[in-house]
């Protein structure tokens, strides 16, 4: 998993309040176990029309915003049913941080498995992210994991609250796996150990 632990990039605004996972990729592309591919796909009923052209008002089809890597949303982001498609796609696309007043549980925890960073804050400090996203390619943001903080286009500093633990799986770019591997010389001495004093398994 790709570490995080500082990142600048441009916001992308999309004030919408209880997008599901089905919004963020249809099931129609949930028939696949890669990760990558799906980016494409992302928002695909918002973003493209039936005969696959883009609908040119979609913040993710503008100019400004094609290589957004952070997104301003609403609150409830991610319910729905609990597809890990969606944190994929979003990765794939090229998001890496997803800002809201609040996330669904599943979603949640999955975008911190797949090496996006949640945030949470208050409205009020939503609002004011949006309004900066607004601007465009001039919307450019830094996220600081290791500080705890969101740096605005004018200097501004809003700080966030995240687990320790998550923080540091992050920082470090380890996922489940690479939390177990961690741990490979005891689990290869325990082996050992057992293939010595119980053979027969």
């Amino acid at each position: 998993m790709e570490k995080f632990v500082k990142l600048t990039g441009i916001a992308a605004p999309l004030p919408l309040i209880n997008i599901d996972t089905d919004m963020i990729i249809p099931k129609q592309f949930l028939k696949t176990i890669k990760r990558s591919g799906l980016g494409k796909n992302l928002f695909d009923e918002m973003r493209y029309k039936e005969d696959g052209s883009e609908v040119a008002d979609f913040v993710l089809n503008k100019p400004a915003y094609r290589q957004a890597q952070i997104l301003i949303t609403g609150e409830n982001f991610g319910c729905g049913s609990s597809r890990e498609h969606a944190p994929w796609a979003l990765l794939d696309f090229g998001i890496r941080c997803v800002i809201a007043p609040s996330f669904a549980d599943i979603f949640y925890n999955n975008c911190f498995k797949n090496g996006i960073l949640p945030i949470v804050l208050p409205q009020e400090e939503v609002d004011k992210l949006l309004d900066d996203a607004a601007r465009g390619a001039n919307a450019t943001l830094t996220v600081d994991l290791e500080k705890q903080q969101i740096e605005g286009p004018d200097g501004g500093a809003i700080a966030f609250n995240i687990d320790g633990f998550r923080k540091q799986c992050l920082i470090e770019g380890l996922d489940d796996i690479g939390l177990t591997l961690q741990k490979e010389a005891a689990i290869t001495e325990f082996e050992g150990k057992r293939e010595i004093s119980q053979p027969w398994l």
